[in-house]
């Protein structure tokens, strides 16, 4: 079975709700079997999102995209700065 991708919107909420299930008494397995995640999976996702709104991590995800395509970009062009180096050392 494939693993389903969470939106953050969809994360927030559902460690909101894990958090009223803790806050009721609960276990900490209890509240991940309500919102149908590991153990695992919810501590990750309360490392990564635990206190941010939704706008916040909507932000934080495209700034994750945008930063991961200037890295592509800045790498792009140290390759290709190496090369023209290369080849002026080899035209003298």
């Amino acid at each position: 079975m494939p693993s389903k991708k969470h939106r953050p919107e969809e994360i927030i909420g559902k460690l909101r709700e894990a958090e009223i299930v803790l806050a009721q008494g609960a276990s900490t397995a209890e509240a991940c079997r309500r919102i149908a995640v590991s153990e695992q999976t919810y501590y990750r996702w309360r490392k990564e999102y635990g206190g941010l709104k939704t706008d916040q991590a909507r932000r934080m995800k495209d700034l994750e995209k945008e930063n991961q395509r200037l890295r592509r970009a800045i790498s792009d062009l140290t390759l290709d700065k190496l090369i023209l180096q290369e080849a002026a050392k080899g035209n003298f």
